[in-house]
Formats: structure tokens, sequence, C-alpha cells
């Protein structure tokens, strides 16, 4: 009985089609005050979340969205503007734009300075949640273009030796241009969990592994209901990657994140975020399809070696989210229960029609 209670309440609610799904956001947003062009950018960029298996980045994070817009903390028509500009970078000021179209911007900001210069920086100051980072990664490689991207938030993880939130679960995603399998990509936080796992296991019940976070008393836990705080990967690595990342990111462009919230200044407990995107143009430094064959034969190497008996296959960065990507592109996007009547009861609210 157990199992099959337990069956049950795995079976996705709905499986919905990805066209489906990004016209239901774009509706959701555009309700919400979104332009039409960036309520259509925010869409494309959660769902691209759950079409690749990211699913704590995707369509879940819809009622986030409106309820920081409500607030006022995501500007839903925000004046994005470039504060400062130099040969090979740009300095954007986000106004609190939705992150996916900050983010949007700045990738196209630094293949534009990289196509002139060879790389290309783009630092943004003051946006909102970014959303999945290897999807502004993944564009510039498709463009034929190697990038990197941080971002970096209020503290939410522990720093290695704390048991509070000293740091944040701060994201990177690495991708160049592959041959014939495609780009490689990396996209990853620095917590064992990130908080968007966290939050997904919260709405699910499902137990967290060992050792990836912590209650609000700082002590170690694996129920979903009680964990707070997720701990670093790596322990003294992780941490220190995301303190670095806000160094890199937010005292750059002099907006703190993490030194505001931990003091309690009145703009500390305020959603906000930072981030950097950086391009290299490939062909001022080489030949890009020898590039790409290297890019392979590496591939090649690497899936050759020795395998341990308990792992499967050798997977390279981002080939397993590839799959999924193909899988459900073909077959529909899965939606648990717990997203989708949350979603059910934003439409409603809105006035939206579900999945119509």
């Amino acid at each position: 009985m157990a199992g099959s209670q337990a069956a049950a309440s795995a079976k996705p609610a709905a499986v919905v089609s990805r066209e489906v799904l990004e016209r239901f956001a774009t509706d959701v947003f555009e309700r919400a005050g979104l332009t039409p062009e960036h309520a259509q950018i925010v869409a494309q960029v959660l769902v691209w979340a759950n079409l690749r298996g990211v699913d704590t980045h995707g369509v879940a994070r819809i009622p986030r969205y409106v309820e920081l817009i409500e607030a006022g903390d995501m500007n839903a028509r925000p004046a994005i503007k470039v504060s400062a500009e130099t040969s090979a970078s740009v300095l954007i000021d986000a106004d609190r734009a939705p992150g996916p179209v900050a983010m949007t911007t700045a990738t196209s900001a630094a293949m534009r300075k990289a196509a002139e210069a060879g790389i290309g920086m783009a630092l943004v100051r003051g946006t909102t949640h970014t959303a999945a980072l290897g999807y502004y990664t993944l564009a510039a490689a498709r463009e034929g273009m190697a990038a990197l991207a941080f971002s970096a938030s209020w503290p939410n993880m522990a720093y290695h030796g704390a048991r509070a939130a000293g740091v944040s679960t701060n994201p990177v995603s690495i991708a160049v241009p592959g041959g014939r399998a495609g780009p490689v990509l990396l996209d990853m936080a620095t917590g064992i969990v990130s908080f968007g796992r966290l939050m997904q296991a919260r709405r699910t019940g499902q137990a967290l592994p060992e050792g990836s976070a912590l209650d609000k008393e700082g002590n170690p836990t694996t129920d979903p209901r009680r964990a707070q705080i997720p701990l670093p990967m790596a322990g003294p690595k992780g941490s220190g990657l995301s303190l670095m990342i806000e160094c890199l990111t937010s005292l750059v462009v002099s907006n703190p994140l993490i030194s505001e919230y931990l003091e309690g200044t009145p703009v500390g407990r305020r959603h906000r975020q930072n981030a950097l995107a950086i391009a290299i143009d490939l062909a001022r430094y080489g030949d890009p399809a020898a590039f790409r064959r290297e890019v392979d034969r590496l591939v090649r190497s690497i899936k050759a070696l020795p395998r341990d008996p308990d792992t499967p296959e050798i997977l390279i960065p981002g080939e397993r989210g590839q799959r999924t990507f193909e899988r459900r592109r073909r077959e529909g996007i899965p939606l648990p229960r717990a997203t989708f009547d949350e979603l059910a009861g934003l439409a409603s609210r809105l006035g939206i029609a579900m999945f119509g």
C-alpha cells in the first residue's frame, strides 16, 4: 500500500509540451506587467530549464517571480542601461530587471565585445533571480564562442565551519562549442544541493541526501520540512568559491549583497542579485573547427577511460541534461502535483486559462 501511494505521488499531474508551457508562462508574465518581449524571454529561459531536467529553476519559479513583481522587488518595466564601457567590457545597471532579461542582455553584450576585442565581459548590477545560467553560456557556445557566467545572491548556504548561512549557493556555468555531439555545458551551484532543490524537496516531501543541509538551529537534517540551509560542496572549496564569486560580481560593481544581509542593513534583506558573463571569440586564437574537433577528441578520450563498476556510464558535463532535453522535447515536460497546483492557483488568481 505504501509503495502504491509513493508511486502515485511520484506520478506527474500533467505532461505539457514546450510550446504550451511557454505560452502559459508568457501569458502569466504579461498579466503580471512585463512587456510581451520580456515575458517571452523569461518564459523561454524557465521552460528551457525544465526541458534540461533542471526543474528547480523551471516553471516552479513562476509564482515566486510574480510575488517578487507584486512586492516591487522585481521590476516589470526596468530601465536597463550601460553605465560604463571599455573596449572589452560593459557594466549593465539592470534596474531590478527579471534575471533572464538582464542576463540575455549581458550575454549579447559580452559576445559583441568578444567579436570586437577577442574577449568580452558584461557585469550586471542589481538584477533579480538569474534562473539557469547554462541557458546563457550555451547560447554563446552555439554561436561559436566559449562562455562563462557567475551570479551572486543573498546568503542562503553555510560557510564551511559555520552553522548559519554566510554565503550563497552561487552558480557557475561554462560552455564551449563542440563537434558532432554539440557543445559541452557545465552548470552547477556551489552547494551540495541548490537552494532551489531544497525548496523543491519541501514541496514534494522528498528526503534530502545525508550531509547536504542544516535546520534553522544549524543541526544536520535530511527532513525537507526542517532543512533551511544547504551545505557547500566539497566543504571549504565550495564556500570559498561562493565567497570569491561575491567578490568578482557584487564587490566589483559596488553592490555588496552578503555583508549588507549579515549586518542587517535596510537594503540587505531585499531580493537582488549581481552577475557576470564572459565570452571568448575562439576565432581570434585559433581555428574554431580545430577547436571543435579537439573537444570531440577530449570527450572520446574521457569516455574511453576504465569505468568504475558501480558507474553505468562516464558522462560529460551537460550530457545527461541534453538527453533529457531531447526526450522532453518529444514527449513533453512532466509537472509534479505540487508545481501544477501552484500554477493552477496562480492562473485562477490572474484570470488565465491553465494551459489553454
